[in-house]
């Protein structure tokens, strides 16, 4: 057969395997051992795409409809292309398609939140992370199975499969479980772990601390960490709404400017402030009038998504 002829063989089986008109058995007769674990890594990152917000059918249509046109493109360029370079163009084409995450190199898998956004992950072991808004989080899935570690930049909750130890790194501090529930909030100098179902062991500097349900341990800015005990049964944020147990009101600030996509100037007042509360996350005008009036503080938006502040 030529040349061209397996190429065009090879993306006609790969296109009708993703719609799932071959099976697994099927297209490992009518493609090479190398050309099939490359598919399997494409479906790998297509999988987790089925749990989040846009429905697997209309994700499944839209990738149908590239590869389609894919096909159609002039076959020059892709004859000059070796098979598995192809793939990983469908691969990264696939991931841009839906905006989620994207696949870096050949294992790295990141999953990243814009302002106001919350965004669901399943991990190859059936774990699931949610990610809060403005938000990173990065693992290697060829070595998930022997060692499950992700890297977060921002808040996540956390639902872990039972087995070998699952590890969140964070600029501020390192988070170990076997299997539980727990969330993690690292941003800038400030580091929050709570405990919901299970046990969990915190590393933060030089200190250890085991967390049980309804415990949470946190450090601001390097001082001694504190710890207290929540009855709540999920993160508030979950519910739309961001919940705050006397921080300084630069960390409210920050919170509210990644819900909303704005900027908030502090110049005119002491960020340094103590706030306990909260905030709606469907209404800005609301959740400014809930943390600011309370402190006697005065907002004004004076362009549109620049907030300015100044004291009463």
């Amino acid at each position: 057969m030529k040349e061209q002829d397996l190429h065009n063989n090879s993306e006609t089986f790969l296109a009708k395997w993703l719609v799932g008109e071959l099976s697994d058995k099927e297209l490992k007769v009518l493609v090479s051992e190398a050309d099939f674990n490359s598919y399997v890594k494409i479906r790998e990152g297509l999988n987790i795409f089925d749990v989040l917000e846009s429905s697997s059918d209309a994700s499944f249509m839209k990738i149908q409809d590239h590869i389609s046109k894919s096909q159609s493109q002039d076959q020059s360029n892709v004859r000059s292309l070796k098979s598995g370079r192809w793939l990983f163009g469908i691969a990264a084409s696939v991931v841009l398609l839906i905006g989620l995450f994207f696949i870096l190199g050949d294992d790295i898998v990141t999953l990243e939140t814009n302002y106001g956004d919350q965004k669901t992950m399943v991990l190859l072991d059936g774990s699931e992370v949610i990610l809060n808004s403005k938000s990173t989080l990065t693992y290697n899935k060829d070595d998930w199975e022997h060692n499950r570690t992700l890297n977060l930049k921002g808040e996540g909750f956390f639902k872990v499969k039972k087995g070998s130890a699952f590890t969140v790194i964070t600029d501020n501090g390192t988070v170990t479980v076997l299997g539980t529930q727990f969330n993690v909030n690292s941003q800038h100098d400030l580091f929050e772990v709570r405990c919901f179902e299970g046990k969990v062991r915190v590393k933060s500097n030089d200190d250890t601390f085991v967390l049980l349900p309804t415990n949470t341990v946190r450090r601001i800015n390097g001082f001694a960490a504190e710890q207290w005990e929540s009855t709540s049964a999920n993160p508030s944020w979950l519910e739309g709404e961001s919940t705050f147990k006397s921080v300084p009101l630069k960390y409210v600030i920050t919170s509210l400017e990644s819900q909303y996509n704005i900027a908030i100037d502090t110049t005119n007042i002491n960020s340094n402030l103590i706030y306990t509360g909260s905030f709606t996350h469907k209404d800005l005008n609301t959740a400014l009038k809930t943390v600011f009036n309370s402190l006697q503080i005065r907002f004004i938006e004076k362009e549109k998504g620049n907030i300015y502040l100044s004291t009463k």
